[in-house]
């Protein structure tokens, strides 16, 4: 049994892995920013009698992740496992997104997370045991406009979480990147909407390229599943492309030059389309 500490459990991928890992028997601090969002997975504890504990952790917040860190290795002893998953969207044109949004955006998906890391990797590296968890994106491989801020963010978690294995491997811990691809999540239903007069079209042709291929919807706890294997395993894989959308759109990108892709945004609505429909077989609507 591993104690494993979980951030952004409210919803979605953090929900899905937090009922998954209880339910393969692990010890669970299901932790979120507002409590008042922890309904859903109340429902599921109560009903199954998981070992799940919920507490309040906001990512951004300095004294609120030493806090909730603290009080689980008061009360446990130790973290095993640390699931970073929360994190936000950040779509929309360079242009037309605010400075500040850049900065809420990598404030959570990244720092937020390397706060969480910091916190738990002393009694790791002393133990010379444990598991961290990073939720990137296939996002975090491909830069696709307009999704500047949230694939820069996940860039970076990428090439941190990269450093951070080769640093841990000396202690014996091991870190996984978990890339998912598209995850039927409440996500998307977060985006803020693309203003009316915007001269770019890219933030509608991605809206549409989501609805159409969440018309087969790939549940979360796929992902959760995935996870709830690498922390029983003991391999040392790093990346993990999840969801069936995942390796071919990385295999898409790959199959591409840089200039294709530059060439890919300049495209009309029509020519679009066609992109899609020839390269991911769906039908997108503008």
């Amino acid at each position: 049994m591993a104690i494993a500490l979980i951030t952004g459990a409210s919803s979605g991928i953090g929900l899905a892995t937090a009922v998954t890992l209880a339910r393969g028997g692990h010890k669970v601090i299901a932790t979120m920013r507002n409590l008042d969002g922890a309904g859903e997975l109340q429902k599921i504890v109560s009903a199954e009698k998981l070992p799940v504990t919920v507490a309040a952790l906001n990512v951004d917040d300095d004294a609120s992740v030493n806090s909730a860190v603290g009080k689980a290795l008061s009360v446990n002893g130790s973290i095993d496992v640390l699931v970073n998953n929360a994190g936000i969207g950040g779509g929309g044109s360079v242009e037309e997104v605010p400075l500040e949004r850049f900065r809420e955006v990598m404030e959570t998906n990244f720092f937020g997370a390397l706060r969480c890391i910091k916190a738990v990797i002393p009694g790791m590296r002393e133990r010379r045991h444990g598991c961290i968890v990073n939720i990137t994106s296939v996002a975090g491989r491909v830069a696709l406009a307009p999704q500047a801020a949230y694939a820069a963010s996940k860039w970076a978690f990428e090439a941190l979480s990269e450093c951070l294995a080769q640093e841990m491997k000396a202690f014996n811990v091991r870190v996984a990147i978990i890339e998912p691809g598209v995850i039927a999540t409440p996500i998307f239903g977060k985006g803020r909407p693309v203003p009316k007069d915007s001269p770019y079209p890219h933030a509608r042709r991605q809206t549409a390229l989501y609805t159409a291929s969440l018309t087969k919807p790939t549940s979360p706890y796929v992902v959760g599943e995935q996870i709830r294997q690498i922390v029983e395993g003991d391999s040392w894989q790093l990346r993990y492309p999840v969801g069936p959308s995942a390796v071919p759109f990385l295999k898409w990108r790959a199959s591409k030059t840089d200039e294709e892709m530059v060439n890919l945004g300049g495209q009309s609505d029509e020519e679009y389309k066609v992109m899609v429909k020839r390269e991911f077989g769906l039908d997108v609507v503008l």
